[in-house]
């Protein structure tokens, strides 16, 4: 907790808020166009700290076969894609550092995205219009959740959300794909002939948590925005289908939930990322994977509650009876 208070006191030293317009941003985005936006207020949006590509996004990640990795515990959380016949894993351990791969599966452009501060693992459909965007980390935040750019338009797209929010391509909505953030025991049982992403070639503490007791703290990391209702903890995880939010917590007691035309359940053996110094020493929060009816991967992700309740508002919480 010592090491996460700290690095708390270091970002809201350098953290700066937008003040009432983006006069202030103009200078470091001169090709943005501010006049096109949806925010209707700027002091939501801060500068986290490190400036525009300060956290370096990956571009083609080298891959290697799940068979030939060696440094992965068992335990620790990956984020997993299924294309076609491809199947492909990017473990947390990287996207703690990274929080954007840009890569192509299966003749599909992806973009896999990690948040540590929401916890919000989202996989997108880079391709717009018949155009193959290229995904960077701006540096700043809103709600605490990364806002990412891309490189053709310098427009600014929310990734708790995967729509643009200022720019060119602002009100344009990305398409997320089915993913899961699993183990990597489970990843490997499923596809032993899979590929899991190789560590980059970068000089990161790769496999250590920087946010250590993150996600055991009362208040979410330069969070300005209303805690969930329920009295939920806004740290606490939650399942979000759509527009809708099942506490983990209650899922996990259950074991299945068959709500709403899904099915949802929990699985123990995966590592929390944003717990204890070293990923793989995480306590267990379990795997979920969501299904429809038939059995098909339904598109989700796994949200800490305060990050669902600041996009999704009017959102539903599935709390049982």
């Amino acid at each position: 907790m010592r090491r996460f208070l700290t690095l708390l006191s270091l970002s809201l030293a350098l953290a700066t808020p937008a003040g009432a317009d983006p006069s202030f941003w103009r200078h470091e985005w001169p090709d943005t166009d501010f006049s096109r936006t949806t925010v209707e207020n700027w002091v939501q949006i801060i500068g986290g700290g490190p400036p525009k590509d300060g956290i370096p996004a990956l571009v083609d990640p080298a891959m290697i076969a799940a068979r030939d990795e060696t440094r992965l515990d068992a335990r620790e959380p990956v984020v997993t894609i299924e294309v076609g016949d491809t199947a492909r894993a990017y473990p947390i351990r990287y996207l703690m550092w990274h929080e954007i791969a840009n890569d192509v599966v299966s003749g599909v452009p992806v973009a896999v995205t990690f948040c540590p501060l929401c916890n919000t693992a989202m996989v997108f459909d880079r391709r717009v219009g018949g155009e193959v965007l290229e995904f960077g980390v701006s540096g700043k935040l809103r709600y605490s959740d990364m806002i990412m750019y891309d490189r053709q338009t310098e427009s600014w797209w929310q990734q708790a959300l995967g729509t643009a929010i200022v720019g060119a391509m602002t009100g344009t909505q990305l398409v997320q794909l089915p993913s899961v953030m699993e183990s990597w025991a489970e990843y490997r049982a499923r596809h032993p002939d899979g590929l899991v992403m190789a560590q980059p070639r970068a000089s990161r503490q790769y496999g250590m948590n920087p946010y250590r007791g993150y996600d055991g703290s009362a208040r979410p990391f330069l969070y300005s925005g209303e805690n969930p209702p329920h009295g939920i903890d806004p740290l606490a995880r939650v399942v979000r289908v759509g527009n809708r939010a099942w506490p983990l917590a209650r899922l996990r007691a259950a074991g299945e939930l068959r709500e709403g035309g899904v099915v949802l359940r929990w699985q123990a053996g995966q590592a929390s990322a944003l717990d204890t110094a070293r990923i793989a020493q995480g306590r267990d929060v379990g795997t979920v994977r969501v299904t429809d009816g038939q059995g098909r991967p339904v598109v989700h992700d796994m949200p800490f509650a305060f990050a669902f309740h600041a996009f999704h508002p009017d959102g539903a919480w599935m709390l049982g009876d």
